[in-house]
């Protein structure tokens, strides 16, 4: 662990400038009417091509053929293959198969089975007053330099209307959260209709208590984010006392929103991969290595000498530092496994106060990734009557006895005796010579 997170920042390979969009509504000054999209949409961006690290072409074929492989047979891969799809998420899922696979990963595949045609009945119902002046004031601010979400009447910002006023008639006691917009819109820009199955997935099975009314859930995973900091960064955990900087004063944005406001895009995408396969444990690993890039030496905690430099620096890491590649392998080197995260939430769910306000958290609620969920949809499908979508062992029965084969008589006769006899009478010729000692073909067994 002294290794994953040390107080030596280990920085990565030199690195060129940002090659990657940001999601956030402030990297850039605003569309022009000459500036053309990159390659994930955004007006001006700078992605039109892969940046450093990117894996080859060929190898992007060979991960897409693997995920058709896998998704093709779904069930049976997540029976017995789980640990090959966790490893090719955190590989990256590639681009084109994002809104096949992450349906699948979440469940919300299962969800739109067991109830066709909710989505579209709640979308097509009025919603109510109080959530739709809320959410149609907050449409233009997620990702408006996307070329979806540019027009306000155009389909990008109309779809997640839709999916957030669908969300408050599914759910009328949580309602609406600001942070459910950005997570609903990165999610239409991969996989419209299903992204209204994929949100109720991500609010109430890997994040539930996150955007309901209290946030109740926020509250603890902070005081546990804080707990995981003073035992792997005690530096960096004693600065931030000294200098007044709570977890809730950075934390929300990064968790509710599944950082996509706060990493370059190609970035968010690698974080939402290994999240819907491997659940929250994701975001505390890119938590703390956020965390250790803007605060891990000693010399970048005596430039941030009050409480405004420390949070600008866990604002302002430098995007080279961000790309994709360097970026996540330095994530999945934290060793904190679901093991050690569920012993901290009960650590910290023992010192929570009673008269905390609003309803205790239940994080025994949380589903700890794809495994998971699929096994708690194999095992309601069970216990509704529906037979379990998994392969069945079929043993074929037993071939009926052959007799045994009979050993040829072959005591008292010679080889070159039975040679003749196979083919025939011998032919006439002289008499051989007599020699003193036996000849092999002459040789009895």
């Amino acid at each position: 662990m002294a290794q994953a997170l040390g107080e030596d920042l280990v920085q990565p390979p030199e690195l060129q400038d940002d090659s990657s969009s940001l999601g956030s509504d402030s990297e850039l000054s605003g569309p022009g009417p000459y500036r053309q999209a990159d390659r994930y949409g955004f007006i001006g961006g700078s992605s039109a091509e892969p940046g450093p690290g990117h894996p080859p072409a060929d190898l992007i074929r060979q991960r897409e053929m693997k995920w058709v492989e896998m998704t093709s047979h779904w069930e049976k891969t997540m029976s017995r293959r789980y640990k090959k799809v966790k490893m090719q998420c955190r590989k990256g899922i590639p681009s084109a198969l994002r809104a096949r696979c992450w349906p699948l990963l979440c469940g919300a595949h299962v969800c739109q089975k067991n109830s066709p045609g909710t989505y579209q009945e709640l979308a097509e119902a009025p919603g109510d007053p109080q959530w739709m002046e809320t959410i149609g004031r907050d449409l233009h601010r997620q990702f408006p330099l996307h070329e979806m979400f540019v027009s306000p009447q155009g389909h990008g910002q109309q779809g997640l209307l839709q999916v957030l006023k669908a969300y408050t008639l599914y759910r009328p006691e949580q309602g609406y959260c600001q942070a459910q917009g950005p997570v609903a819109a990165v999610l239409l820009m991969h996989l419209p209709p299903e992204a209204f199955w994929c949100l109720v997935q991500i609010c109430e099975v890997y994040l539930p208590g996150y955007y309901g009314p209290h946030m109740e859930a926020v509250r603890l995973d902070a005081e546990v984010f804080m707990a995981l900091l003073r035992r792997l960064l005690p530096h960096v955990h004693k600065h931030l006392q000294q200098v007044g900087v709570g977890p809730l004063l950075y934390l929300p944005e990064w968790f509710l929103c599944l950082f996509a406001r706060s990493l370059p895009f190609p970035t968010v995408l690698r974080v939402w991969d290994a999240f819907l396969s491997e659940g929250a444990r994701v975001l505390f690993r890119v938590g703390l290595t956020l965390v250790r890039l803007a605060l891990g030496t000693a010399e970048q905690r005596g430039a941030c000498p009050g409480l405004l430099e420390t949070l600008g620096a866990l604002r302002a890491i430098p995007p080279a530092q961000l790309q994709e590649e360097a970026f996540m392998s330095q994530v999945h080197s934290v060793v904190l496994s679901e093991r050690d995260l569920q012993r901290e939430i009960k650590a910290q769910l023992a010192q929570l106060p009673d008269s905390a306000p609003g309803p205790p958290p239940r994080p025994q609620v949380r589903l700890a990734g794809a495994q998971a969920i699929f096994e708690a949809q194999q095992l309601a499908g069970v216990r509704r009557g529906a037979k379990p979508e998994v392969p069945r062992i079929v043993v074929q029965p037993p071939e009926e006895p052959r007799p045994p084969r009979r050993k040829p008589q072959t005591r008292g006769k010679t080889f070159h005796g039975l040679l003749t006899r196979a083919r025939g009478p011998p032919i006439e010729g002289p008499p051989r010579p007599q020699r003193g000692s036996t000849s092999f073909l002459d040789t009895r067994f």
